[in-house]
């Protein structure tokens, strides 16, 4: 089998995967994403005991066990950028020998949850709910560097650029569904499920206006109209459809659960959002172990 090269696969003189700063055996199968690098310990104090930490960058890792099952929770920091090297590198740590920098014979699967923070983009979806991303719409282009297409949801891609009149010189959107797997753990009463975009920027990218007009002024508008089988877009962030392509492409399960702590068509902002991330990391562990 042909060997990764080493400007290709970047190791650390340790050994450990270049960005995460991470060996093979640091990690559980069990994978919880989170964006800030403090919430990861946030998240860990769930946990029974503790086995492993390392902090590099915006990367902070903590491996441990909550119930018996073992976890890792890893920062990921803001944006699909960095959700690409997290997947790539979390998937080389199981699925390539690093000593000889080929691709094992033996496919590993990880189970991948999101929990984020995330604004809604519809009235009866309060702040302080809960959010399942069913699907993933990127707005950013990642997806398109790799040979994606039998991953995507085309159809509806087509639909939505028709739906929205997607602006010509923006990145072609990108949808993905979540893992019906992870998606039937996670499920629940008082669960939303809708399609979850992620932009490629916090700003104009999520039609924020400061001091520079923005392309698509009525974005907002747009993305509140579009429905593809029952489906409406439920919510915006930054990295979710990037973690369900790459996840689906390198064949590992995922799902993204978002707390919802402001609503841009009422304004709203929660008056506790910690507090409901809290009860989203306990809901997500628990519907895990």
């Amino acid at each position: 089998m042909k060997q990764i090269g080493a400007s290709e696969l970047v190791l650390n003189p340790d050994g450990s995967v270049y960005h995460l700063n991470l060996h093979p055996e640091n990690i559980a199968n069990n994978i919880i994403t989170v964006g800030d690098p403090k919430r990861v310990d946030k998240v860990a104090a769930f946990f029974d005991r503790i086995e492993f930490e390392t902090y590099k960058r915006e990367f902070h890792t903590i491996t441990g066990t909550y119930k018996g099952t073992r976890f890792t929770v890893i920062s990921t920091g803001i944006g699909p950028d960095n959700i690409d090297i997290v997947l790539n590198e979390l998937d080389a740590l199981v699925n390539i020998d690093l000593k000889t920098r080929t691709p094992k014979d033996t496919h590993t699967t990880l189970n991948i949850v999101r929990i984020g923070t995330s604004g809604s983009l519809h009235a009866d979806i309060p702040v302080d709910s809960f959010v399942m991303g069913k699907y993933g719409l990127g707005f950013d282009g990642l997806l398109h560097y790799y040979q994606s297409k039998h991953v995507r949801e085309t159809e509806m891609e087509k639909q939505f650029i028709v739906q929205t009149q997607w602006l010509p010189d923006a990145a072609k959107p990108y949808i993905v569904s979540n893992s019906s797997l992870l998606e039937s753990k996670l499920e629940g009463e008082n669960i939303y499920k809708g399609i979850t975009a992620t932009a490629g920027g916090f700003y104009g990218p999520q039609g924020r206006v400061l001091r520079i007009p923005l392309a698509a002024p009525d974005m907002h508008d747009k993305l509140h109209r579009f429905e593809y089988n029952g489906l409406k877009i439920t919510n915006f962030e930054m990295e979710t459809a990037a973690i369900y392509g790459l996840a689906k492409l390198l064949g590992h399960h995922a799902c993204s659960m978002n707390a919802i702590i402001a609503n841009r068509v009422t304004l709203d902002f929660s008056e506790d959002y910690s507090k409901t991330i809290k009860s989203l990391i306990a809901y997500v562990l628990d519907a895990l172990v």
